[in-house]
């Protein structure tokens, strides 16, 4: 056995065990850490592959922003989850019958494959060897797949647009800021002359000295 063998099962292995621990791990605290854990491991396959921009990728924004946001999120926010837990047991049959199909569906892809092989010809795109894997990568995504490179944009926007809308909530007496009107004010909106008499105040309800 080589060492790129061996790496990769310890990559693999650390991998499945980690994201085994992320479903089963009560603590979500616990639960994100060891999803950054498989991002690292999942990374180092990638590495293993030859794909050293997907691996660089894969740690600097899962990793870097999106598994850390969530463990800010988690530890920040005061979320109750013995509540959310209350009705794990009235939803287990319908998550036994998804999971269950969800099983099947892999046996079925699995003995598939293994009763009828894959084709030895590569149906992916050629990689050139005079440029390097992220020259390659992005000549392949901003040239044969660029339609479905921006359907993503778009659908990633909207969606953080959607997540936006739905967690913003507007709190009852709190100041803000409004462009509009600090743009339009003007010199009879912005200076206020009051003539004050001799010994009392520019508040109406003030008493007087």
């Amino acid at each position: 056995m080589g060492l790129t063998a061996i790496f990769f099962y310890l990559f693999a292995t650390l991998a499945l065990a980690s994201g085994a621990m992320v479903i089963v791990a009560k603590n979500p605290v616990h639960a994100v850490l060891f999803l950054i854990v498989t991002f690292f491991n999942a990374a180092g396959l990638f590495i293993l592959l030859g794909a050293e921009f997907l691996a660089m990728l894969l740690v600097i924004v899962y990793v870097g922003a999106v598994a850390v946001m969530f463990l800010f999120v988690v530890m920040m926010l005061d979320v109750d989850f013995a509540e959310l837990r209350a009705g794990f047991i009235k939803n287990a049959p319908v998550g036994l019958i998804v999971g269950g199909v969800v099983l099947a569906e892999l046996v079925a892809l699995l003995s598939a494959r293994a009763i009828v092989p894959p084709p030895v010809a590569a149906t992916g795109a050629p990689i050139p060897r005079d440029v390097t894997n992220t020259e390659a990568l992005g000549q392949l995504l901003y040239t044969k797949y660029v339609y479905f490179f921006q359907g993503a944009g778009l659908v990633l926007l909207v969606a953080m647009i959607g997540a936006i809308v739905l967690t913003l909530h507007h709190r009852q007496g709190v100041k803000r800021q409004s462009i509009a009107d600090q743009v339009a004010r003007g010199p009879k909106t912005a200076v206020k002359m009051v003539k004050v008499a001799s010994g009392g105040s520019v508040v109406p309800d003030a008493p007087k000295r």
